[in-house]
């Protein structure tokens, strides 16, 4: 299957053959970002009257402008320069909210990227007071947050925007209880990888909530395809023996899989 960065190149060709190129469209949008507008929030009249760049004009070659418009994000994510990353961020959903690609980095780069250029503009972290970086780490993570439930507007059904989520919750908040409910809405979508059923569980039981995570492991483990090592139904088992010993399940309570 050819890839998403050679039809690009290839369709480049065939609009420089025609007259036209990115620029064409690029560069109005281009002009928000020499002008140092941080976080600003792109919808599709915005962009056609305050950028110049009329979505309908653009018919199917949207898709294209979005693919040279996060090239070009890109290229400023390694100057790490936040105002113009974040601008063309939301540039490239609106121009093309299809790929899940694009939600999943995006807010990626938000969550994780920008506190660190923010602490280290304000200092380093030798210098910036910790509840600072707290507060940078906490800010960042919540426009993480706000940028997947945009997605998940176009990709209901996607879990690996829950597990996003989930992920910035558990590891950026530190909020084990709201990680423990991302992973459980995302297990429950189509496509969604076992160990993310294993991720709710854990995030329970180090929340404290061990008799929850106990319930959720034995009716998950006999849905468990044994033969699937990705299933780890062997883990999942281990796990319900831990609770169990934690909580000081009697033995005639313990949970006993069929053999």
């Amino acid at each position: 299957m050819r890839s998403r960065a050679a039809t690009l190149l290839i369709a480049t060709g065939a609009l420089a053959a025609g007259g036209f190129t990115l620029q064409t469209w690029v560069t109005p949008a281009w002009a928000v970002v020499r002008a140092r507008q941080p976080a600003l929030r792109l919808d599709s009249r915005a962009v056609a009257a305050g950028q110049g760049v009329t979505l309908a004009l653009l018919g199917g070659f949207r898709a294209l402008v979005a693919d040279g418009t996060w090239i070009r994000m890109y290229t400023l994510w390694e100057q790490r320069d936040l105002p113009a990353v974040e601008t063309l961020a939301h540039l490239v959903t609106v121009l093309d909210p299809r790929p899940v690609y694009f939600w999943l980095n995006s807010a990626r780069i938000l969550a994780y990227d920008f506190p660190a250029w923010r602490i280290e503009a304000a200092g380093g972290y030798d210098d910036v007071p910790a509840e600072v970086q707290r507060r940078v780490r906490h800010e960042q993570a919540r426009a993480g947050l706000r940028f997947l439930a945009s997605g998940r507007e176009f990709h209901p059904q996607s879990p690996e925007l829950w597990i996003e989520q989930a992920n910035i919750e558990l590891n950026r908040l530190v909020d084990l209880d709201a990680a423990a409910e991302s992973y459980r809405r995302a297990w429950s979508l189509p496509g969604a990888p076992y160990y993310v059923a294993r991720m709710h569980a854990e995030c329970l039981r180090r929340a404290g909530r061990k008799a929850e995570a106990l319930a959720w492991l034995v009716r998950l483990h006999p849905t468990l395809p044994v033969a699937d090592d990705g299933a780890a139904a062997g883990l999942v088992l281990s796990r319900i023996r831990d609770l169990e010993k934690d909580l000081a399940v009697p033995p005639e309570r313990a949970d006993r899989p069929p053999p």
